[in-house]
């Protein structure tokens, strides 16, 4: 009779809750080596949210997920494992470049009004295109009309939040996303031919 023990998805989830402990732990007592494996663990998502929104300034990037890990780092003993841990670091981040983005914010201006119809995107032609092609289509917007876009589309923020984040009018932050939007139509009708 075979007494093997056999592993449940449970046993799995605990068994990487008490790594996920361990190396907490190890920051909190200032362990280099526990602070590395944590880095190199987390920084490459956590820099691929920044450079969704921050595409083109790669030391700013860069300064970026070095300021969101300094507050990793400092608030780790605030982490209760209540929830995901990656969601824990997504809000640091995401509020790391949204600080950023309000901090370096040119002075806001008033746009005129884009008609919905004018942002259409046909939903085939978006299906026929790779994501890593959509997201370098999404790069090329201007910088204030891609943060808008991104902030609202990938991180779920409202126009209330995208304005008080850029401090900018909640129309101009409507107009900043109709007019990201009309873009990537343009961009995708083209790129279609």
């Amino acid at each position: 009779m075979n007494v093997g023990r056999t592993f449940s998805t449970t046993d799995t989830q605990s068994s990487a809750q008490d790594d996920l402990s361990i190396l907490i732990q190890g920051c909190l007592n200032h362990s280099r080596s526990a602070q590395k494996k944590l880095y190199d663990k987390y920084a490459p998502e956590a820099y691929g949210i920044i450079k969704k929104i921050i595409y083109n300034n790669e030391p700013t990037a860069r300064e970026i997920l070095n300021d969101a890990f300094f507050k990793i780092f400092r608030d780790l003993h605030q982490y209760s494992f209540q929830g995901a841990f990656e969601g824990w670091i997504r809000r640091i981040v995401v509020n790391t470049v949204t600080d950023h983005l309000r901090k370096n914010r040119k002075d806001d201006q008033n746009f005129k009004e884009v008609q919905p119809e004018d942002a259409y995107i046909n939903s085939e032609s978006v299906e026929k295109i790779s994501h890593k092609e959509l997201l370098k289509i999404i790069e090329t917007l201007p910088d204030a009309q891609r943060e808008v876009f991104n902030l609202f589309v990938f991180e779920n923020y409202s126009h209330k939040e995208i304005s008080q984040i850029l401090n900018i009018k909640q129309n101009n932050c409507r107009w900043h996303l109709n007019d990201a939007r009309r873009r990537l139509k343009e961009k995708l009708n083209t790129f279609m031919k």
